[in-house]
């Protein structure tokens, strides 16, 4: 099989996918472009705020393009190029793009407010506050994951810690003479743009090596970039979106885009052919983790790169309260999980060049991402550019991707921690009362960003065995909140009278995948607890087993809900003969 092949097959199906079932969709839940959207309704120049599209669509495609696409489909590949394809393809079209697009909608259509807010609607405040447990605890673990990441690309590659500090400045800087000196978009991305390629070779001159500057260690280093990020990450979140997110996330995005071409131009040109056996068999054998089965490791590990419960959040966080009109809906929710789409395959075949041997021994070696921004180099190398170059080029865009990804995820946690104390005071029995001192300082945006960033710095710093299961737990939560999502869309749409088969049996297939994953974390840390002590595995098996069980308490309380609006419909149908 050829690479390029491969990808252009991808291709294709996207862009018949986007110009077909997107449009079904859009008229099955019934898109209004008509219909103001809260980003007018209810602009407060902070949080909700009319963004331009283009400008939007960075955001959007940044916010939610971490490094689930690139790390998913190279730790996958070891079941064989054919089975991690095609659910690529498959779960983007029907699933992916579908849970993001319906996600944003319903949130353009509450308020601008999270899917906890729908669940509301169907389900009543328990399920919400459930719900939004859940929503939180997957967030502190995504925000966790890639705040790791990013401070060990910084350590390995200091040229890249450079680039995006400096990256942070011109962010802020762009945004401010667009929303407050009134420059044209276009206008400020044709000077912010090649800036931003500038500090790129800033940084290959100028790196920020905190081993050699300080003559550290590099876990030292790391944990010091841990801190440094978490400081970010907080400014970010109470700072207006218009002044640091929404800029940053729209110039990375032109990052992404470089990597994407220069990938994507390296693999058609030299068309690669792929060595790795398109089909593995139903399990393998490595030496770090033993025997893995094709079901439901695939399903779960390639995440970001098919289908994303984050993926949500940010659509019902932080872009359903900039959209300008529902006609942006489809290009942004539909589109943008298509080219990440792409992404994943590219991540693929970047790997799927190796032999099966080099595959096996580069994941037990290497970091995912170093395998994808090694294999991309190589393409380039035959492009006639420097290899190491392109390595640093490639390795940058990915924590363009992560540091993105981190901001996002502090803010949206800090939103959910906020709507958390706000349902729970409103459900007392004294909400006609003025709200106690407690519920008031945990709605504080700063106290609620405070308490995010603590429990990141717990699990980071001060539990390394949880630390080493991150991503197992990220991937596991990541993929069941997705199927809770499509439970309450299903259900959204059900009770209005629209076309809710086009997520429920998406619905089914990730609550059928991500909740034996998720039971599977769960026996195999209370083993390690059982054998090894509560280090090994005792707190990674308490959250495996919270997540598993607030996910059954929803699916039982949106199985009722169901019946109870069949039996509704059945009651009206047989009154109105």
């Amino acid at each position: 099989m050829n690479g390029a092949l491969l990808l252009l097959i991808g291709v294709v199906c996207f862009t018949v996918a986007y110009l077909v079932y997107s449009r079904f969709i859009a008229r099955a839940i019934g898109i209004d472009p008509s219909r103001p959207t809260p980003a007018h309704a209810m602009n407060d120049g902070v949080d909700y705020v009319p963004a331009h599209p283009m400008v939007l669509y960075g955001h959007h495609f940044a916010a939610i393009a971490g490094a689930g696409p690139i790390i998913g489909p190279v730790l996958a590949a070891q079941f064989g190029w054919a089975a991690v394809a095609a659910w690529i393809i498959i779960g983007c079209i029907f699933i992916g793009s579908v849970h993001d697009m319906v996600t944003l909608f319903l949130s353009v259509r509450h308020q601008g407010k999270s899917i906890g807010s729908v669940i509301e609607d169907v389900l009543g405040r328990p399920g919400k506050m459930i719900f939004l447990m859940f929503c939180f605890a997957a967030l502190v673990l995504v925000m966790s994951v890639f705040t790791g990441q990013v401070a060990d690309a910084f350590v390995s590659h200091p040229e890249v810690a450079t680039s995006s500090l400096l990256g942070i400045f011109e962010a802020a800087l762009f945004g401010v003479c667009v929303y407050k000196f009134r420059w044209n978009v276009f206008s400020a991305s044709f000077v912010f743009v090649p800036l931003l390629f500038l500090l790129v070779w800033i940084g290959v001159i100028f790196p920020c090596d905190l081993m050699a500057l300080f003559g550290v260690s590099a876990a030292t280093a790391r944990n010091i970039w841990v801190f440094v990020l978490f400081v970010y990450c907080f400014v970010a979140s109470t700072l207006p979106v218009w002044l640091l997110l929404q800029p940053r996330d729209y110039l990375n995005s032109y990052l992404l885009y470089a990597m994407l071409a220069l990938g994507l131009v390296g693999v058609f040109v030299t068309c690669p052919h792929i060595g790795i056996d398109a089909f593995s068999g139903l399990s393998v054998t490595t030496t770090a983790k033993g025997t893995q089965y094709l079901f439901p490791l695939l399903f779960v590990t390639v995440a970001c790169g098919a289908c994303s419960g984050f993926h949500a959040l940010v659509a019902s966080g932080t872009t359903s309260k900039q959209i300008s009109s529902e006609a942006h809906i489809r290009p942004i929710g539909y589109g943008c999980m298509l080219l990440e789409g792409v992404v994943a395959l590219l991540a693929l075949v970047s790997v799927a060049c190796l032999s099966q041997a080099e595959l096996t021994k580069g994941l037990s070696e290497t970091p995912p991402v170093v395998l994808f921004a090694r294999g991309l180099a190589s393409f380039c190398a035959k492009l006639g550019l420097p290899a190491n170059t392109a390595e640093s080029f490639m390795l940058l865009a990915v924590a363009a991707f992560l540091m993105t990804s981190v901001d996002a995820c502090t803010r949206l946690a800090r939103f959910v921690w906020q709507e958390l104390w706000s349902t729970a005071s409103a459900a007392s029995p004294a909400a006609e009362k003025p709200q106690s001192p407690v519920v008031r300082l945990n709605r504080n945006m700063y106290f609620a960003t405070a308490v995010v960033i603590a429990i990141g710095v717990y699990l980071l710093v001060l539990n390394p065995s949880m630390a080493a299961n991150l991503w197992t737990m990220f991937a596991s939560a990541n993929q069941m909140l997705a199927a809770l999502t499509l439970l309450t869309a299903s259900l959204w749409l059900f009770k209005n009278r629209l076309k809710f088969l086009i997520v429920a049996l998406p619905m089914c297939f990730m609550i059928i995948t991500s909740g034996t994953a998720v039971f599977q974390l769960f026996l195999q840390n209370v083993g390690k607890w059982m054998d090894q002590g509560f280090a090994a595995g005792g707190v990674t098996a308490i959250g495996a087993g919270l997540l598993f069980v607030l996910a059954v308490v929803l699916l039982v309380l949106g199985g009722m809900k169901m019946r109870r609006l069949l039996r509704m419909r059945i009651a009206r149908h047989i009154a109105g003969k």
